[in-house]
């Protein structure tokens, strides 16, 4: 009972890991699959990849460098216009190497922090700091899980992907600075009273950047097994905290998402209606990625469209423009809402994001067809 217990209290927090369960269970009732199956669907490359990633993103962000680093460049900001573009300059940058995710747990505790010292347009540097690590993590498969398992799938590159994917970040970066001039004003602050030390770990930062460099380079050769079981060992020898502390729950998610969507995808009316959307032309392919992130969220709608749309760059551009628009686009729209804790986030998140939505759209397809 107490399991039991254990396992209700998890699942009600994580309304995406409900929904996977409740469906995994669903598709085994009514369209079952061996269960010697299931293991085949997962691809397990793009999940080796992400707990790596997730080991040494976790050893960053134990050493301290990046909220040091954080903390040092506002303190030569001098309003709030100019707080607004190092933020989103700073969170874009952090989710192009450690994730979107990682990003956001570093920016938005700065931002609460900065506000005890003054005060702050908080909502609004809340929204544009999550449109910045959506923006950011477009250049490169380390920015997001769904750059990751495209990359993975595609075997092309780690530095052909970026310049691939660089003139829709680009784009978008464009638009989201000129959005920022905009909305907050060149008024004065003060922050020159954030003196409180954030100590740095050297050895574990430094270590952590060399692996973080050898990885990318294992990952980038299709070495993924080799380069997690390399950072693993030795962590686990070194500062076994960091592997017992990384998100676990995350990478089952990611498991459970492979297996759930690509069984649906192969269910014979969803294959007949998706075949049926004729999404081999890359406009296509982009709007379906594009729109169906809104529905399902951009990681699945990549996993579910990648059977059926084989131009990946196409499938990259739709779903990195499909993490703007509703809330529900990319989970870093919800991480940043909640680790702000702020009431009535949701109306003034969904009046710049879906704006944005549709002018990146727009953007997204000129590119694509130009580019």
């Amino acid at each position: 009972m107490r399991v039991l217990r254990r396992l209700g209290a998890v699942t009600a927090g994580e309304p995406v890991l409900t929904t996977l369960i409740v469906a995994f269970v669903l598709l085994q009732l009514f369209a079952p699959r061996g269960w010697a199956s299931l293991p085949a669907l997962v691809d397990w490359q793009t999940v080796m990849t992400l707990a790596g990633l997730l080991i040494l993103t976790r050893a960053v962000e134990y050493s301290g460098l990046l909220t040091w680093i954080a903390h040092r460049l506002v303190r030569h900001v001098h309003s709030e216009r100019a707080l607004a573009l190092l933020l989103i300059a700073l969170a874009a940058g952090l989710s192009m190497v450690v994730t979107n995710d990682v990003a956001l747990f570093v920016v938005v505790p700065l931002m609460l922090s900065l506000h005890e010292l003054t005060p702050l347009p908080l909502r609004r540097l809340v929204i544009v700091v999550a449109l910045a690590v959506n923006a950011g993590s477009v250049l490169t498969p380390l920015g997001n899980p769904q750059n990751l398992f495209l990359w993975q799938l595609s075997g092309v590159s780690f530095g052909r992907f970026v310049a691939a994917l660089a003139p829709l970040c680009a784009t978008l970066m464009a638009m989201l600075f000129v959005l920022v001039a905009l909305v907050f004003k060149s008024q004065p602050l003060d922050l020159s009273m954030d003196v409180e030390p954030h100590p740095v770990d050297r050895p574990l930062a430094g270590v952590a950047g060399v692996l973080f460099v050898a990885f990318v380079l294992l990952a980038d050769a299709h070495h993924a097994g080799i380069a997690l079981t390399g950072v693993a060992v030795g962590f686990l020898i070194w500062r076994a905290r960091i592997v017992w502390k990384i998100d676990w729950l995350l990478l089952g998610i990611f498991v459970l998402m492979f297996i759930v969507l690509r069984s649906v995808a192969a269910l014979p009316w969803i294959h007949a209606l998706l075949g049926g959307l004729a999404l081999d032309t890359p406009l296509r392919g982009y709007a379906a990625g594009a729109v169906l992130s809104q529905i399902i969220s951009n990681v699945p709608a990549a996993i579910v469209l990648a059977s059926f749309i084989h131009d990946w760059r196409a499938l990259a551009f739709g779903v990195s423009v499909g993490g703007f628009g509703f809330a529900i686009g990319s989970l870093a729209n919800l991480i940043a809402v909640r680790l702000a804790r702020l009431r009535g986030m949701w109306l003034p998140f969904h009046l710049y994001s879906i704006p944005f939505w549709l002018l990146g759209g727009a953007a997204g397809g000129w590119l694509l067809s130009h580019f």
